[in-house]
């Protein structure tokens, strides 16, 4: 079963799905061990991740597709990944749906923003022509090889320079009736539970059976709105997919921070209270979570015996207590 497909089944099978973006193979591994059942690379997450820089359209078609490849080879779980703007016009969307299909994720999504591109959540954004976008996606939709590889039309035109709520819906409704597979608003305020229910409304009105998208933006202040809105409050309205964009890189960020904040004052102190914190917790071996252990098992079946017992035998380090269990 194709990912396009497991991804399909994840939301016909679920009142919605979450989960967190991330930016790495680590990250994606993790949230295969804990539990979350899809994983979504984020866009932000990744131009901060390799270049230090704001979600202003600067990583490249190639930088994105790199780390979309890396992401979905370290998982077994599908992958939504950010295509952004489709990195140009219909033409060069198709290519861009291309090599993000060979990369082995689920599929994409594409934004409706003229070039460059920006975080939603960021002002200054600037919307296509309408009739630019539904080229756009329509193209989208014929460079697929997979028929179950998925697209996802995001619009921003409820926060762009001379758009509005209005524009937003009308164009949820267009590209929901091109046949996208799923439809993706971004909205203003974690408050506008009016305009969150309205757009589902509208847009499932073309489509009952249309999925809907929801980013529980990590740039909003969620728990302290007015609406404290939930994932089930958002998967009763039609959002069947539903993720955190930045959670990974919020969390990392944080705790990298407090981490190197704690060296630069109390020098090897930071390590053993990192010790201490870590002590039983499930990565609290970097061999663990790098499976050294079944890489161990795959030198014992596919290297020369006499080769790998050299090797544990005649040096130190992780693994060679595995020859003293043998020979006990």
């Amino acid at each position: 079963m194709s990912k396009g497909r497991e991804f399909r089944q994840l939301l016909a099978e679920n009142d919605y799905v979450y989960t967190t973006g991330v930016y790495n193979a680590l990250d994606a591994s993790i949230a295969e061990k804990v539990g979350l059942k899809c994983v979504y690379m984020s866009g932000y997450s990744t131009s901060l991740a390799i270049l230090a820089r704001a979600d202003l359209g600067f990583p490249t078609m190639t930088e994105m597709v790199t780390v979309a490849e890396q992401i979905a080879s370290a998982t077994s779980l599908p992958v939504i990944a950010d295509a952004d703007d489709g990195y140009g016009n219909a033409l060069i969307t198709m290519r861009t749906v291309e090599k993000f299909e060979k990369t082995g994720v689920a599929g994409i999504h594409i934004e409706d923003q003229r070039a460059p591109k920006r975080c939603g959540h960021i002002a200054g954004k600037h919307i296509l022509p309408l009739e630019e976008a539904v080229g756009k996606y329509r193209a989208a939709l014929a460079a697929r090889q997979d028929p179950d590889f998925v697209i996802i039309a995001r619009t921003d035109a409820r926060g762009a320079v001379g758009g509005s709520m209005d524009e937003a819906i009308l164009r949820g409704k267009t590209y929901a009736n091109l046949g996208v597979d799923l439809v993706w608003c971004e909205f203003g305020s974690p408050d506008a539970v009016d305009e969150f229910e309205k757009f589902a409304l509208a847009v499932r009105a073309e489509r009952p059976d249309l999925p809907l998208a929801f980013n529980y933006s990590s740039s909003q202040k969620w728990g302290s709105s007015q609406s404290r809105v939930t994932f089930k409050d958002l998967g009763q309205m039609g959002y069947k997919f539903i993720f955190i964009t930045l959670g990974a890189a919020h969390a990392a960020m944080y705790s990298v921070w407090n981490f190197m904040q704690d060296l630069q004052e109390t020098e090897h102190n930071a390590q053993w209270r990192l010790e201490e914190l870590t002590e039983g917790h499930p990565t609290e071996s970097h061999h663990v979570m790098g499976d050294f252990e079944r890489f161990r098992r795959l030198e014992d079946e596919y290297l020369p015996a006499d080769f790998v017992d050299d090797r544990y035998r005649s040096s130190e380090g992780h693994g060679r207590e595995a020859l003293q269990i043998a020979a006990d």
